[in-house]
């Protein structure tokens, strides 16, 4: 008897063994590794406008701003070592994931109300965002990344007395500018990424020759030279009514990237001198064949969380 009892328990554990196997070596063939999303650029920004990236999850960001004035024409050259004794806008600014796909941010700018006809009529800016990650490229899966974009801006400067100035005020909601984009962006390869980003402006109080609501479609490239560096170019195209009588320009603007460990530097040169796309969009007015552009940089500083 003591015999078959042993004969028994052998068995069943014999096929308890087996049946442990067996599950082992399904959940090894049904183990697949996840898709790696692909970075189409190097930060969250591109030179003046956002980028499709996003913040990971529970990282915040520091960024430093700054522009100089014109190199060249007649407000540039020697006189003024090329801009450098000029600063036509600063900014500051915090961003932060809330997710590995949607962050936020504020920031406070100058403002380029001192530059006269030449700049925004705005200074003493807030500003504030959000973006949502709507889709990642993967090999295999999506060919595009696309995320949008929702950013506000608000004016706290002293109010004009002049009845006729668009700093007039009438309203506190008049202080208020708005802009929705849509960024589509695709990596071909190791070293070209292109992006498209239809925009809209939206100013609540304007000039009696200008419109609230303004599209703009802007278009980049990055080339990385090497896993650190790399070149961008970005330009918005405005399309505007014919009865509109100002006399803005499209931003244009080409930059110098270089990445490091938690930080992101990027030396541009733009005919823009605001920050933002309520700022940058309508209130570019400088002309890059009259020598109207500046140097400008960035300094991005990112902090994880442990």
């Amino acid at each position: 008897m003591k015999i078959i009892n042993l004969i028994i328990l052998f068995s069943i554990i014999s096929v308890l063994h087996s049946f442990g196997q067996e599950d082992s070596v399904l959940v090894e063939d049904i183990y697949v590794e996840p898709i790696e999303e692909i970075e189409t650029f190097g930060g969250t920004r591109i030179i003046n406008g956002h980028s499709v990236e996003t913040l990971g999850k529970g990282v915040l960001e520091f960024r430093i701003e700054h522009r100089f004035g014109d190199i060249a024409g007649n407000g540039g050259g020697v006189q003024t070592l090329y801009g450098f004794d000029q600063s036509t806008d600063i900014r500051f600014g915090f961003e932060y994931g809330i997710t590995d796909k949607f962050m936020i941010g504020i920031g406070r700018s100058k403002g380029t109300s001192s530059l006269g006809i030449t700049g925004s009529p705005y200074s003493a800016l807030l500003d504030g965002f959000f973006k949502y990650r709507l889709l990642s490229q993967k090999e295999g899966e999506s060919p595009f990344s696309i995320a949008f974009l929702g950013t506000t801006s608000y004016t706290y400067m002293k109010a004009s007395t002049d009845s006729a100035s668009v700093s007039h005020f009438p309203k506190d909601i008049y202080r208020f500018s708005y802009c929705s984009q849509l960024n589509i962006a695709r990596k071909f390869g190791e070293k070209l990424s292109l992006a498209v980003m239809p925009t809209m402006v939206y100013r609540n109080y304007v000039a009696s020759n200008d419109v609230n609501a303004l599209f703009s479609l802007g278009g980049a490239f990055r080339y990385a030279i090497n896993s650190k560096v790399g070149i961008i170019v970005e330009y918005y195209q405005n399309f505007q009514s014919e009865t509109v009588r100002t006399t803005n320009t499209n931003s244009l603007g080409v930059a110098f990237e270089w990445i490091t460990f938690g930080h992101n530097f990027t030396v541009n040169l733009t005919n823009s001198v605001g920050f933002g796309e309520t700022q940058f969009i309508p209130y570019t007015f400088q002309d890059w064949s009259k020598g109207q552009f500046r140097l400008g940089f960035c300094i991005g500083r990112k902090y994880m969380r442990e």
